[in-house]
């Protein structure tokens, strides 16, 4: 069992409050956490490995709880559309051309960019599932994937779909000793009907995992809900009784007063992706109503083809700002609320094993490290904020997942950078153009 010493001038453990450790030591015996605080009198020994941390901050990595992994191939190719006519126009026609190797090639390109931004986990809904799943275990990052599933495509494909869903679990999850778990995908109420809702909560509970969502991303999708079946998407899925599973929605941007109070009742898990909501013109979720309530409330960057990056920090900083301006009000989601929700709350979210998402004795060895020695970290008055507020993604310069480093000094150890950009962009020119 390899023994890793991490010494930093601050750690962030992460949980609840945020505190900072200055002059910090962190041990890592083989996957986990054995020892954090403050230097030791008597240095530790027995070690394989000291890495030094002069004008670092280690905290715990970053989790993307909703993205389309693949969709990397499709980035700055169908910009500046409404939801719709971005999906029908544009982004289905070219997924319908997409391969098993595609979506490997597409997946890796993404995983470079998570792991350089300093997210060691993410949630993933796509195709061919079991390449994302290859692509995760080469590259050491952790992951919760969903075959995407629709409904509307007739019986044959549905129970299809499903029946793909069903070998992923056997398949892949928790493959790589709990490095993957999966869910299951339905893509929303508009491509998944109620009566195919209900074959895929059958499915679910068999299979003991949690449902993975799109809900009430659009005016337009709450209005063609409230036509067809009378009521809203949040509405309609209690109705139907979704929420008796785990649940994690992603988006709920447009929520009513009661359904956000039904989320809230019925446990459900909230995927807030403010970037690539606003950059499809879908609106902004009321964050602070759903914090306030008592909400789980996690981040998601969304598919690369609308966000149009995969990048966490810049996410926090949306989801404070937004919501501050939404509300007219400053001190609405401070730094430290910004930084649990791209964190423990992620975790949570993706109902992973405790202590993921922090810094702890015990919990994974799931961390990163950040270079302070930029401008825009100086002076040091609050180093939280500054994560929020002022850090960028090129600010990370270390990744560990389960105690394997998958980057140092900015250098992929994992993962040949150069094979996958070419891969990448050769497919997207065949799937584009």
């Amino acid at each position: 069992m390899e023994r890793i010493l991490i010494r930093a001038d601050y750690l962030l453990p992460g949980g609840e409050n945020w505190d900072t450790i200055r002059d910090a030591e962190l041990l890592i015996e083989g996957e986990v956490v054995s020892y954090l605080g403050t230097r030791r009198e008597h240095p530790i020994g027995g070690v394989d490995r000291i890495i030094e941390g002069k004008n670092k901050l280690v905290m715990p990595g970053l989790i993307n709880t909703h993205t389309h992994a693949a969709m990397t191939l499709f980035r700055g190719y169908a910009d500046d559309l409404p939801l719709m006519n971005w999906l029908e126009q544009k982004i289905w026609p070219a997924e319908a051309r997409l391969n098993k190797d595609d979506i490997y090639w597409g997946t890796m390109l993404a995983i470079c960019e998570m792991i350089r931004g300093g997210t060691t986990c993410f949630a993933d809904m796509y195709f061919h599932m079991g390449e994302v799943a290859r692509a995760c275990l080469e590259s050491g990052i952790r992951a919760s994937l969903a075959h995407g599933l629709i409904g509307i495509d007739g019986p044959q494909e549905s129970e299809k779909s499903l029946q793909v869903s069903r070998e992923l679990v056997s398949d892949w999850h928790g493959a790589g000793d709990g490095l993957i778990t999966v869910m299951l995908g339905p893509h929303a109420p508009y491509t998944c009907p109620p009566q195919y809702l209900e074959k895929v909560m059958t499915v679910a509970g068999d299979l003991k995992v949690p449902i993975h969502i799109h809900l009430a991303e659009t005016r337009g999708e709450v209005e063609e809900c409230l036509n067809k079946w009378g009521k809203r998407p949040i509405e309609l899925m209690d109705s139907i009784g979704l929420f008796a599973n785990q649940v994690l929605a992603a988006h709920c941007v447009h929520l009513s007063e009661d359904e956000i109070e039904m989320l809230v009742k019925k446990q459900v898990s909230v995927a807030h992706n403010p970037g690539s909501n606003l950059k499809l013109g879908s609106g902004i979720a009321p964050l602070a109503d759903l914090l306030e309530q008592g909400a789980l409330v996690s981040l998601g960057t969304d598919g690369a083809a609308s966000n149009n990056n995969l990048d966490m920090i810049e996410e926090m900083r949306l989801a404070a700002i937004l919501a501050k301006g939404f509300r007219e009000n400053p001190t609405v989601i401070p730094a430290r609320d910004a930084l649990k929700m791209a964190t423990r709350n992620g975790a949570r979210s993706l109902f992973l094993q405790d202590g993921l998402g922090m810094l702890r004795v015990g919990s994974p060895a799931d961390l990163i490290i950040l270079d302070l020695n930029k401008p825009h970290f100086h002076p040091f008055h609050d180093l939280c904020a500054h994560i929020v507020y002022a850090a960028a993604a090129a600010d990370v310069e270390f990744v560990m997942v389960k105690g394997r480093i998958l980057m140092e000094q900015r250098k992929l150890l994992t993962i040949d950078e150069e094979k996958v950009l070419q891969e990448a962009n050769e497919r997207a020119i065949r799937l584009t153009r």
